[in-house]
């Protein structure tokens, strides 16, 4: 009983590894599909990232496509050079 005991709890213990490792990876493709600003700096302009980016990491306050396409037309506002959010706009 005991080495069944032990089995089901190494079980378990896999299991939920398991499901961790999916849950972080649909958040990641969820984050692929949506886009954040991080702000300006006195030295630069505002710059639009991909929801996965990371070089500016948020947890929250991500924009939708339209609100990402009106954000790149302000004259003050770039896309990020590394991410390059402007190529999941394009089309819709």
């Amino acid at each position: 009983m005991e080495w069944q005991l032990r089995q089901v709890r190494g079980r378990i213990r896999e299991l939920e590894v398991a499901e961790q490792r999916e849950r972080r990876r649909q958040e990641q493709a969820h984050a692929a599909l949506r886009w954040k600003i991080q702000p300006q700096r006195s030295s630069s302009a505002a710059l639009v990232h991909r929801g996965d980016c990371a070089l500016y990491p948020v947890e929250g306050g991500f924009l939708d496509r339209e609100e990402a396409v009106i954000a790149l037309a302000e004259p003050d506002i770039e896309p990020c050079q590394i991410c390059n959010p402007q190529t999941g706009l394009a089309g819709g």
